[in-house]
């Protein structure tokens, strides 16, 4: 009844003091946040959410999820059986187990980003939406019904009218009045706990950075080791990894081949590798070339270049050694002769 009266605006209501107030929003927006950013890390640390719905599931049920291989692990076990049904002696073969092993590695390392972020980071912050935030609502609700006893009671002495009456109402008061304090004070010293729930969750935020970064550490370099391994195959095969599977290695005249591996391989002869290229700056002639890697134009006077295109080649009188003008169509402009590999 007291609390209908209230939303009426039918009877007056015991407002709770700001300092407490001020701690209710403190901890409701403490639970809010808390809430959106351990559901988002979860989605950010397992995207597939019929994953995430099975790992709740076992979890709820006290049991271990079945062990599954994640993407890359899954991706890194396609490439090597590939790599060994091709051949592991032919270069692709090679290349592709070489690149399972790399994202089998990263595939361990997602995993134990997944378990160092869970137990350090989630479980902390799940325990206090699940733990202290609910303690906090329990006695939050108990302190606004010890409220409404209290303002009942005021009202009901406001009320009374012969003597006895007004006696059991005051002492009814004074009871409600002790009841609704003593439960306040309790409240209060359980929101006054936020600040340290603030700083524990700073530390495990630490941790979580912490684990983050040791993961794009490895990443990096298992990456930068697979690179290495990679640019340490013979030079016929970097020039060759854009032709089409029906086109024979032999095919390609040498000069060309070691002009376009020019750009990873330094150490060839240049006088060898620019051959191609001199017989095309001394001749008023053109070429078709194909493009290796994708090119961004530095400015209007050069052409942008995407990988595996044909574009026509050429030389103009007084132009940079390492440049040729390139046409695609009706657009032209210059192109750095590392990214061609000039066609017979």
């Amino acid at each position: 009844l007291q609390f209908t009266e209230e939303k009426l605006g039918q009877a007056e209501k015991t407002e709770l003091d700001a300092h407490l107030e001020n701690l209710l929003s403190k901890a409701e927006c403490t639970k809010l946040w808390t809430e959106k950013i351990m559901k988002q890390t979860e989605v950010l640390l397992q995207p597939n959410p019929n994953a995430r719905i099975e790992e709740f599931v076992y979890e709820k049920l006290d049991r271990k999820a079945p062990s599954r291989m994640n993407n890359p692990e899954l991706l890194g076990q396609y490439m090597i059986d590939a790599g060994n049904e091709f051949g592991p002696g032919t270069a692709y073969g090679n290349a592709l187990i070489k690149c399972g092993e790399t994202q089998k590695r990263i595939g361990t390392a997602d995993r134990e980003l997944i378990q160092t972020s869970a137990i350090n980071f989630l479980t902390p912050l799940r325990n206090f939406i699940e733990g202290d935030y609910k303690t906090i609502t329990k006695e939050r609700k108990l302190l606004q019904n010890k409220r409404l006893d209290l303002d009942a009671a005021k009202t009901r002495l406001k009320k009374a009218k012969v003597a006895e009456a007004r006696a059991a109402s005051e002492q009814e008061v004074r009871i409600t009045q002790s009841e609704f304090d003593r439960q306040a004070e309790i409240t209060r010293l359980l929101l006054e706990g936020i600040s340290s729930t603030h700083a524990h969750h700073l530390r495990c935020l630490n941790d979580f950075v912490e684990a983050q970064m040791t993961y794009y550490a490895q990443c990096y370099q298992y990456m930068l080791d697979l690179q290495k391994q990679l640019g340490s195959f013979p030079s016929t095969f970097l020039s060759n990894n854009n032709q089409s599977s029906s086109t024979p290695v032999q095919s390609v005249s040498t000069p060309s081949v070691l002009a376009s591996a020019s750009a990873s391989l330094p150490s060839v002869s240049n006088s060898i590798v620019t051959s191609g290229i001199s017989e095309l700056k001394s001749s008023s002639g053109s070429r078709k070339a194909r493009v290796l890697y994708d090119y961004d134009a530095a400015n209007s006077s050069e052409l942008s270049l995407l990988a595996d295109e044909v574009i026509t080649v050429y030389s103009m009188p007084g132009m940079d050694s390492d440049w040729l003008m390139g046409e695609r169509g009706n657009q032209k402009g210059k192109v750095p002769i590392t990214y061609l590999e000039l066609l017979n």
